[in-house]
């Protein structure tokens, strides 16, 4: 898995803590960290963050779009060959060597059938039918900072499934590095 902060607003902070003052009259130094304190989020939704995430199963994918407040473009196995390489195995299955074993002969057998298919003349994506959802994808995201919020507070619980968790958890830290007063209050860490 790979993430990367590929593009972000510009000096975040002072963005969201500008849209908090244009809302209420009083200004001072803390009034950012006010503002999301009392709940009004709406000044960060004027921060976005657009993160590359490599090599995550579609497992996580079909878990990260249900976040409907963001863009995503999805690497398509419509176009692209599934490769030997481009399977992820949870570690409770590969500490596991009898279901490490039946994982892999499971992965290789579906791999097998997808060639096969093509080699037949079936469209890829069509062939893709065979694949399982432990098959990696490349994603793009964007989210307002509201929605980052809500994503990780959903995500990064301990009852997250462990990808989806891991990947939140790669994000908020970069997320942080930008933006740490609007970000300061989440994460899988707390």
């Amino acid at each position: 898995m790979q993430i990367m902060l590929i593009r972000y607003t510009e000096d975040p902070e002072f963005i969201a803590a500008l849209a908090a003052k244009l809302c209420h009259s009083s200004i001072n130094d803390n009034i950012l960290r006010k503002i999301i304190k009392l709940g009004h989020l709406s000044v960060i939704e004027h921060v976005s963050f657009t993160y590359l995430l490599e090599g995550i199963s579609r497992v996580t994918t079909h878990q990260l779009v249900r976040h409907r407040l963001a863009s995503y473009s999805q690497q398509s196995h419509r176009y692209t060959r599934i490769e030997e390489n481009d399977f992820i195995c949870p570690h409770s299955i590969r500490n596991n060597k009898e279901a490490y074993s039946l994982f892999q002969k499971n992965i290789k057998d579906n791999l097998e059938t997808y060639n096969k298919l093509i080699e037949m003349g079936i469209k890829k994506e069509d062939a893709r039918y065979i694949i399982p959802q432990a098959v990696t994808s490349n994603i793009m995201v964007t989210m307002n900072a509201r929605e980052l919020l809500n994503f990780f507070r959903l995500r990064c619980t301990k009852n997250a499934q462990w990808e989806i968790r891991e990947l939140a958890n790669r994000m908020i830290k970069l997320a942080k590095e930008k933006s740490p007063i609007i970000f300061e209050n989440v994460g899988c860490d707390k």
